[in-house]
């Protein structure tokens, strides 16, 4: 059985703030295999960003990682050293972050700013071999080479986010960390980059993992999908197995709150109530105060991971 790309395992990340110290990520452990793409889904400020940006070691300066690990094949990246990171960043994990297409240094030839991290990470290559990997790039992301002696305001909104994930691939890293990829881009352009993606983790093998607060994108696009609720993961499973038969009263309440065309919904729900703070602390389940199943037990006692299936499991006080 082949070894996973990635494993993080009992993560913990802490941001420490004026109010106090705010658990941002608390004991998740995901695994990312190769040619596979894992989504992570829930509400803003459940944790999903920081574990992207705790991956590429760009946390703040007032994070920090109490415990857990981040393996990419046999190398931990928690506590590696600068150099270790700056070998790995980019040039084996990549990430598209959150606006990515408002990015581009407006004054920049989009091609140059490519060329650049190519430059960086692979040195041995000669300018002309930069050349023909941006526009190789450029071709992989459905943007015609010539384009890339164009400046980023010459570009369509979905031009440049697909230029930003063409970025992206130049080193040709063995993963990518997609957080909020098509976030303020119309549905036919998000439908765009969505195929984009899918097609270039076929085709390249990439493993991915992709970031949304919209679990409809998320089960399009990935194979496997987490939830992740006030800084913890409370379902994992298989994309068949979290949107179609979700077994968590949050994953069940994203999914009522999720807009569809099916004649057969009475309509759109809300989730009532707002997320716990995450620096007051908590004996038990974060969601119970929204939760319409919530007990006595929800509480007091800390909900333990309950496996469903060999692939589907929720961390959940609720007996079904």
């Amino acid at each position: 059985m082949a070894k996973p790309l990635l494993t993080i395992d009992d993560l913990s990340v802490v941001y420490h703030t004026s109010r106090g110290s705010l658990t941002a990520v608390d004991r998740v452990g995901l695994v990312l295999n190769r040619g596979k793409s894992l989504g992570l889904v829930g509400e803003s400020g459940s944790g999903k960003s920081t574990i992207g940006t705790a991956i590429m070691g760009l946390l703040p300066k007032n994070a920090t990682i109490p415990n857990g690990r981040i393996v990419f094949k046999q190398t931990d990246l928690v506590g590696a050293d600068p150099e270790t990171l700056r070998r790995v960043r980019w040039k084996k994990i990549a990430m598209i972050f959150q606006a990515a297409m408002n990015a581009l240094n407006p004054i920049v030839r989009v091609g140059d700013q490519i060329a650049e991290a190519i430059r960086f990470h692979e040195p041995e290559f000669s300018e002309i071999q930069i050349e023909k990997r941006v526009k190789e790039s450029f071709r992989q992301v459905g943007i015609a080479p010539e384009r890339h002696n164009d400046y980023p305001h010459q570009y369509s909104g979905g031009m440049r986010q697909r230029a930003v994930i063409a970025m992206a691939l130049a080193c040709r890293p063995e993963i990518i960390i997609a957080d909020e990829p098509t976030t303020a881009l119309d549905v036919i352009v998000q439908d765009q980059i969505l195929q984009t993606i899918r097609r270039l983790q076929q085709d390249l093998g990439i493993g991915i993992l992709f970031i949304s607060h919209d679990i409809s994108v998320v089960a399009d696009v990935c194979h496997h999908i987490g939830v992740m609720y006030a800084g913890q993961l409370v379902e994992m499973g298989t994309r068949e197995e979290v949107f179609d038969t979700p077994a968590h009263p949050y994953t069940q309440a994203l999914l009522a709150a999720h807009i569809t065309l099916a004649a057969d919904r009475p309509g759109v729900a809300s989730i009532p109530g707002q997320s716990p703070d995450m620096i007051a602390s908590s004996d038990g389940c974060r969601f119970c105060e929204r939760c319409s199943c919530s007990g006595d037990r929800c509480t007091s006692i800390a909900p333990e991971w309950r496996r469903l299936t060999p692939t589907h499991r929720i961390r959940c006080c609720k007996e079904s």
